[in-house]
């Protein structure tokens, strides 16, 4: 991507900011592409992934208050969307390759969340609790030095929604320590349930009456278990 391109979305992004005033629900997707995803598993997950994009753009409220970021990490890690509208996002299909840097991937999410969170701040705009969706369907192949003390605290302090997501084959015990709430388990490769889920829970979140609201998120499908590890 060339520095003119980057430049023109960041204008992009910055610019809807003063023409859109509504709260924003910041959604940053966390997603493991490594080689053990290939065939049905990575199929899932992309249909799963565009089902969450077009549910949002279904929600009036939550078209115009979510903002997603996706993040991939799968030998690399690649950061497929910044934080921006439903609408702005030109979704390409993931493929599964190489090994699982979570670490990596989960700072660099981290770096997105605390520079948008800054973008919002300098020009008044309000936002919801940000969210942070961590997948894996096995184990990082890098160390984990400080990701997970980052999100771990932030969610204890209220500052992060952090949601880990095993599945198959995933280490449920390393995912819990991201959270101070249990990890949860997706049953066999049913991405399409969780996605349905999250994106009923975020236009919950947006249609909650201020920012400071306790909000009732929808009840998780069967196919979705909570870890206690």
């Amino acid at each position: 991507m060339s520095d003119n391109i980057f430049n023109r979305r960041n204008d992009n992004r910055n610019t809807d900011l003063i023409t859109n005033p509504s709260p924003r629900v910041p959604v940053c997707l966390i997603l493991d592409t490594s080689g053990s995803m290939f065939g049905d598993p990575i199929e899932e997950l992309n249909n799963g992934v565009e089902l969450f994009l077009e549910e949002v753009k279904s929600d009036e409220k939550a078209r115009w208050s979510a903002e997603i970021a996706m993040i991939s990490f799968g030998g690399v890690v690649n950061v497929c969307s910044d934080f921006q509208s439903v609408d702005r996002i030109d979704f390409k299909r993931f493929y599964a390759d190489g090994g699982t840097p979570m670490e990596e991937a989960v700072m660099k999410g981290i770096e997105l969340l605390e520079k948008r969170k800054n973008d919002y701040k300098n020009r008044g705009v309000s936002y919801y609790q940000p969210w942070m969706i961590i997948m894996s369907d096995g184990e990082p192949t890098t160390p984990l030095v400080k990701s997970y003390q980052i999100t771990y605290k932030m969610s204890q302090n209220r500052k992060l929604v952090c949601l880990p997501l095993g599945v198959r084959d995933a280490n449920m015990n390393i995912l819990s320590k991201f959270s101070n709430q249990f990890a949860m388990e997706l049953e066999g490769i049913k991405f399409k349930d969780f996605f349905e889920w999250l994106s009923k829970s975020v236009g919950a979140v947006a249609n909650s009456s201020t920012t400071d609201a306790e909000v009732t998120l929808p009840q998780p499908p069967p196919t979705l278990k909570i870890k206690n590890c």
